[in-house]
């Protein structure tokens, strides 16, 4: 690696000069490129090649992670918009030994579960849901996890459901969420159809049930994100494909929730939760989630900031505000300039703001 990697000027002007062809495009009518350079979100590698033999004039390339609506309207044309936005690039830059090389577009990352569903060609018998069934079994709001769990450990999956209801997750647990009066069989079901993700309880006797195994083949006939949690007891089958976590029941919330902020749904639940903080203690255990948050929309970012600047217990949280570094972290903004690709700083007020270019 060069000992000048990292001290080339032109990535660190690249959203200035981004700004500039955005402007220039809206000037000459090129939406396409214009919304391009728009909503993208930007990386750049660093010495990608080199136009001469002393290594002096370095090539840099650049990535344009853009929405799958923008994505798929460009793809058959792709190679000739990244083309023209490398040329342009390169025309209103002024840096004399550094240029872009190269520019890939590229979609961005979505989970998609149902896709196969939303085709409207997949050819399987579907279970209609009572219309007041999602509302009456999860609430209006948070991320639906079922927890499949053995009689003998109800109250530890109740402590378990009360644990990562911080993190904006809505728990179905069938023997305190059940109605008496309603069909047993027919509510798990409806919960299981409505669910977001489905977490197995592991222990020592888990198999001996039938309900948890037909729960689990349930769950893998929905396709939604599954965890085992292994509390006694290893995955086996057609499970044990899946992702497993091995904790005590104490750490399941925090490293459950770790997991599942991988999904936009449960990104989506915990951003709104932030605000219901009520203290700084849970603050701190909220931001042991924030390094497993791989990527955030400018939107959620800016949720996450109005979260911190008006909630005393967010702010206050060292997790947060990064006060107690060598303990909890750096504090919000790292991760917010790390998840974005933008720079988040903290103010002489306190509060967390993005830098302007």
């Amino acid at each position: 690696m060069s000992e000048q990697k990292g001290l080339y000027q032109l990535p660190k002007k690249i959203d200035h000069y981004l700004a500039t062809l955005a402007k220039l495009y809206a000037q000459e009518g090129q939406r396409e490129k214009e919304a391009i350079v728009v909503n993208a979100q930007v990386r750049i590698q660093e010495e990608w090649s080199y136009d001469n033999l002393d290594g002096r004039i370095v090539g840099h390339a650049l990535y344009l992670t853009v929405p799958e609506s923008l994505y798929l309207g460009s793809v058959r044309g792709r190679v000739d918009l990244q083309n023209g936005i490398r040329k342009d690039l390169n025309k209103v830059h002024n840096f004399q030994f550094e240029f872009i090389d190269e520019v890939f577009l590229e979609m961005e990352e979505v989970e998609d579960q149902n896709w196969r569903r939303k085709s409207g060609l997949l050819q399987a018998g579907e279970r209609v849901l009572p219309p007041d069934a999602a509302t009456r079994l999860w609430g209006t709001e948070g991320y639906r996890v079922f927890l499949s769990h053995k009689a003998e450990v109800k109250k530890e999956t109740a402590e378990l459901k009360e644990g990562l209801a911080l993190f904006g997750i809505t728990c179905f647990v069938a023997h305190e969420d059940v109605d008496p009066t309603k069909e047993w069989q027919e509510e798990i079901e409806n919960a299981i159809m409505s669910m977001d993700a489905f977490v197995a309880l592991m222990t020592k006797t888990f198999h001996e049930s039938d309900w948890t195994d037909q729960e689990v083949g349930f769950a893998l006939g929905r396709g939604v994100p599954l965890i085992a949690v292994k509390l006694g007891m290893a995955p086996y089958g057609f499970i044990g494909k899946f992702q497993a976590l091995s904790c005590k029941w104490a750490d399941a919330p925090i490293e459950l929730a770790k997991l599942l902020i991988k999904q936009q749904r449960m990104l989506d639940a915990y951003i709104t939760a932030l605000p219901k903080c009520h203290s700084f203690e849970e603050g701190i255990t909220l931001s042991e989630v924030l390094p497993n948050i791989k990527k955030l929309t400018d939107e959620q970012a800016k949720r996450m900031v109005s979260a911190f600047n008006t909630d005393s217990q967010i702010h206050g949280s060292w997790g947060f505000n990064g006060a107690w570094p060598s303990k909890y972290g750096d504090g919000l903004a790292p991760h917010l300039s790390r998840a974005t690709g933008h720079k988040y700083v903290v103010t002489a007020s306190g509060d967390i703001e993005r830098a302007k270019p």
